[in-house]
């Protein structure tokens, strides 16, 4: 049995089931724990958190005669997904996990491949040809094996955008995330080809946007952000047209706009109103867009966004949806610039398998003696390193020139 319950009534040898409340209020990057430590309990009643779910049936339960939440209110469910009907897919390859240092070039070649491929479909649709559902499909399962082998490789490499490849490389990016964030959730193989297959598809409707507007080099007038708000709309009429389209893909195509709060569009739906995959489409799509760089502005390195997109979490994302793309990405993505408490700054290269907040970083400049140093890798997860990170660096203030190429170990990352 699962019990809401206040902070205070917390005790030793209770299963710790899920916070109530943001990721970020909290220092536990984990929940489906036992308390077994004081100081775990310490630091629960120190943080903003003041309510918890506990599960009974795995641990001790409130003492007798305590109140807890009302029962009018549900205990959090696990994400149930409707089956959808699969689509002829080839069997899923059997992919190992691999470092990152290892994929990162096999994913830089997916990368080309796949923005060639997709410039191609975009450009066949803006001749009004029907979408190539076969050859869209055998790019997802490129993609999604590369995720499978490494996620942060491929989803790293497509953030790396020039002006003219955006809207392309933007589709790379939000597939191999909505691939990523749906093994995160626990969906089976024909929804996470699913998955990939909208985000591959999310922005299509853009080829119907007029050029001058799409490529603007500056703030859109209320005029152009209007004409920009057609494209779910024009995006889902045409793939009506295509045959063999995942719905799944129709329904990511129109509603990856809509807030949980009901202030989206184009039908400014709310909550349990939006599906699971739009709402996974929501997520991607704001993260990519706000890491890339675009005429107009500089993309925010990937912890800072994630800081602000969490401000921003309670009306525009589901939480239980951002929380689980937290998780598939860490706390301090691929590409993040890091201070560590040694003073040494470095770039997140790696997520490790033990913690979210403990990524494997390689450091390379010395703020004491203010000069670059020998670049190390350190797996900050592993008890015998004594250095952990300290803050966000923000990349503009540094002005590395060759940070892509430190946290990539690629020397040409042009496209």
């Amino acid at each position: 049995m699962l019990k809401r319950i206040h902070v205070d009534q917390l005790n030793l040898g209770m299963h710790l089931k899920e916070f109530c409340g943001s990721w970020m209020d909290h220092p536990f990057w984990r929940t489906g724990f036992v308390l077994k430590d004081p100081k775990d309990i310490e630091l629960i009643l120190a943080s903003k958190i003041k309510e918890v779910w506990i599960d009974c049936s795995k641990g001790s339960d409130v003492l007798p005669g305590e109140p807890v939440m009302s029962e009018e209110e549900e205990p959090v469910e696990p994400i149930v997904v409707a089956q959808q009907t699969p689509t002829k897919v080839k069997p899923p390859q059997q992919t190992a996990p691999v470092p990152a240092a290892q994929e990162v070039e096999r994913a830089a070649r997916i990368c080309l491949e796949a923005k060639a491929a997709v410039v191609s479909m975009f450009e066949e649709v803006r001749m009004g040809k029907a979408v190539d559902v076969g050859g869209a499909r055998q790019l997802v399962e490129d993609i999604s094996d590369s995720v499978s082998r490494n996620p942060g490789a491929i989803i790293s490499l497509a953030r790396l955008k020039t002006a003219d490849d955006y809207t392309y490389m933007h589709s790379v990016a939000v597939c191999a995330m909505m691939v990523a964030l749906a093994k995160q959730l626990g969906l089976d193989e024909a929804q996470t080809r699913s998955c990939g297959m909208a985000g591959l598809l999310h922005d299509l409707g853009k080829v119907a946007m007029p050029t001058e507007v799409l490529n603007k080099p500056g703030k859109l007038t209320d005029a152009e952000f209007d004409i920009m708000r057609t494209h779910p709309t024009e995006g889902y009429k045409m793939l009506m047209t295509s045959h063999g389209v995942d719905p799944v893909a129709l329904d990511v195509v129109l509603h990856h706009h809509e807030k949980v709060d009901g202030r989206g569009y184009p039908e400014r739906l709310q909550g349990d109103q939006i599906s699971l995959y739009s709402k996974m489409g929501a997520v991607c799509d704001v993260y990519d867009a706000i890491t890339s760089n675009r005429p107009y502005k500089t993309g925010w390195d990937p912890a800072e966004s994630l800081r602000q997109m969490a401000e921003w979490a309670k009306g525009h994302f589901d939480p239980v949806v951002f929380q689980a793309f937290v998780k598939s990405m860490g706390i301090y993505p691929v590409g993040s610039l890091v201070r560590l408490n040694s003073g040494r700054i470095g770039v997140v290269t790696e997520q490790s398998a033990k913690s979210l907040t403990m990524p494997l970083v390689k450091v390379f400049y010395s703020t004491k003696s203010n000069m670059r140093i020998v670049p190390v890798i350190l797996d900050l997860s592993q008890a015998s390193t004594a250095d952990k990170i300290n803050n966000r660096e923000d990349p503009a203030k540094w002005n590395f020139p060759d940070l892509n190429e430190m946290w990539s170990g690629l020397s040409n990352l042009a496209r």
